[in-house]
């Protein structure tokens, strides 16, 4: 008679669940199907959180803005092929916005994919994400997913941040090995963002470069806020004196009422600045490249960022600090003493104070007009005294005039509470943003929407309203894309490609999944509602009616868009 030794084994499933919690990663976002199921199933089981869509383009979305405000790598899971390149647009997204995010994708069998046999949802998806990541890995012996997993988590945080792919085939997941030895192989990631320091030249260049400064000015990009040296950067602003300007997602890293803001006096203190300091910001489209009219006079730029070839990317770059933010800054503070800076005069303060105040003021009697239907500016006005009371609120928002004017009109009192559409300017990001903010801060998110954006999403109210989320989402109603009032020039009954179904009633939709759903045509009702909304706690929606006259042709971005000139 022979004794047979039982021996514990596990598998690839268990594994990866291993290796994501042994880095104290403990939600995933996504959408199950096959291959990846049961390992969606398996993580609930063992104690992750598991968030599930109805499109992994809005998981996606989610992880990535998970990733933006923890600092660790938000997890999308999706099924293979059609899965997978769903997920993808979220993950290049992230990669172009540098927030850290893992797209975990099933996929069909390599023996069949590389010979192109035509297998279930067939698709060589390492290959198909390499363009658009930062990097991608596949994993094929369960022995390997520790390292694979820690590969991918590192490479999403280190340096500038991004999407990583990471591909599961099938028969991964079902490998077993023995217990003992899968833990063994599992991989704690240590010191996974190491601190890069300025090189100290490179600090006494900037600092020389701001002392001759006359009309010096710092500009704050999503990197700086993404790096959550909040108190540094302050101290920079204020003891130097310096007018700041907040990108979108920077909003808050100062609350917009600071009295340095020139957000108010944007457009003169970009034509007229000598020195600006980029923190975290990139001279990409969203800052007219650097150049051109929108800059005015000459001037030299102290870029601080992570990455070298960053720097003189669209212009010439007069001082780069290459290095993590935080020790950038703080040795520009530790420098700042010996320096011999003076704070800036009235000659460049004074034409600030005069604008700021001009343009607030502008801004406030539109807010305040007495008309009907609402239109933009009417309805942020309202929404900007309600979320005046509630600064910790987590503010989504997108749209074309929706984010344009919203972006200005409403203040932001903490950092890493603004999420929009970022570098890339995509609509989509909406419902996906407003699930991931609220399952990682645990606290109530508003999501202004213009009501083509939301379209992109729509369908994550569902999703909103089973994990009975805190989010309240505000539709700007004006029937289309743009403005509703577009006709068809041939008289045919098809409407114009601009417009949708007139007087729409969103508010319906999230009562269909147990939500409650507010119908607002003036400020009053809509500030009504808003208050409710946030007092409940529970998933809403409102359906803010605008004047379908309001808005203009792809909002602020009209120079983008080009329009035929000719004439049959």
């Amino acid at each position: 008679m022979t004794n047979q030794v039982s021996v514990d084994v596990t598998d690839g499933f268990h594994l990866v669940i291993d290796a994501l919690k042994h880095n104290d990663i403990d939600t995933i976002f996504g959408l199950v199907g096959i291959p990846i199921t049961d390992l969606a199933r398996l993580a609930q089981a063992e104690g992750m959180r598991f968030i599930g869509f109805r499109h992994e383009q809005n998981a996606g979305n989610a992880a990535a803005i998970a990733g933006y405000m923890t600092q660790k790598p938000g997890i999308c899971l999706t099924v293979s092929a059609p899965g997978f390149l769903n997920g993808l647009t979220a993950l290049a997204n992230a990669t172009t916005n540098c927030f850290p995010m893992i797209l975990i994708s099933g996929s069909s069998e390599r023996e069949i994919v590389d010979l192109q046999q035509g297998d279930y949802e067939e698709m060589d998806q390492l290959n198909a994400a390499k363009p658009y990541a930062k990097a991608s890995y596949r994993i094929n012996k369960a022995e390997d997913i520790g390292i694979g997993v820690a590969r991918a988590i590192r490479a999403a945080v280190s340096g500038r941040p991004g999407g990583v792919y990471l591909d599961l085939p099938a028969q991964l997941l079902s490998q077993t090995i023995e217990a003992g030895h899968g833990k063994r192989s599992l991989v704690k990631v240590v010191d996974p963002v190491p601190r890069q320091l300025p090189a100290p030249d490179s600090v006494q260049r900037a600092l020389e470069l701001l002392k001759g400064a006359k009309k010096p000015l710092i500009l704050l990009g999503k990197g700086a806020a993404y790096a959550q040296a909040d108190e540094d950067i302050r101290a920079l602003v204020e003891r130097t004196g310096i007018p700041y300007l907040p990108m979108s997602m920077a909003k808050g890293l100062l609350p917009d009422t600071h009295p340095q803001s020139a957000s108010a006096a944007r457009s003169y203190v970009l034509a007229e600045a000598d020195v600006v300091v980029l923190i975290g910001a990139r001279l990409n489209w969203l800052l007219s490249h650097g150049k051109g009219k929108t800059w005015g006079k000459p001037k030299q730029f102290v870029q601080i960022d992570i990455s070298p070839t960053e720097i003189d990317s669209n212009v010439a770059i007069a001082a780069p600090l290459i290095g993590d933010i935080g020790s950038c800054v703080a040795a520009l503070l530790d420098g700042l003493d010996g320096a011999g800076i003076a704070k800036p005069d009235q000659e460049w303060l004074g034409p600030i104070a005069e604008r700021k105040e001009q343009n607030m003021a502008k801004m406030a009697a539109q807010l305040s007009r007495d008309v009907a239907p609402m239109n933009f500016h009417t309805a942020l006005g309202a929404i900007r005294e309600v979320l005046k009371q509630h600064p910790d609120i987590n503010l989504v928002n997108e749209g074309a005039n929706t984010l344009d004017y919203a972006r200005s009109i409403i203040d932001q009192y903490q950092p890493r509470k603004r999420f929009d559409s970022g570098t890339w300017g995509i609509m989509g990001i909406g419902m996906g943003y407003a699930i991931g903010a609220a399952v990682v801060s645990g606290k109530p998110v508003v999501a202004i929407e213009g009501d083509s954006a939301f379209g992109f999403s729509g369908m994550e109210l569902e999703t909103i309203c089973r994990y009975e989320l805190p989010v309240t989402t505000i539709i700007f109603n004006n029937n289309g894309v743009y403005r509703g009032t577009d006709v068809n020039p041939t008289g045919g009954k098809d409407v114009a490609p601009t417009v949708f179904v007139k007087n729409a009633r969103y508010d319906k939709m999230i009562e269909a999944f147990g939500g409650i759903g507010y119908h607002a045509t003036t400020p009053e009702e809509l500030t009504r509602a808003l208050n409710e909304a946030i007092a409940a706690g529970k998933p809403a929606l409102i359906n803010a009616v605008i004047d379908e006259t309001a808005g203009t042709e792809s909002g602020r971005l009209t120079n983008l868009n080009p329009q035929s000139g000719a004439k049959k």
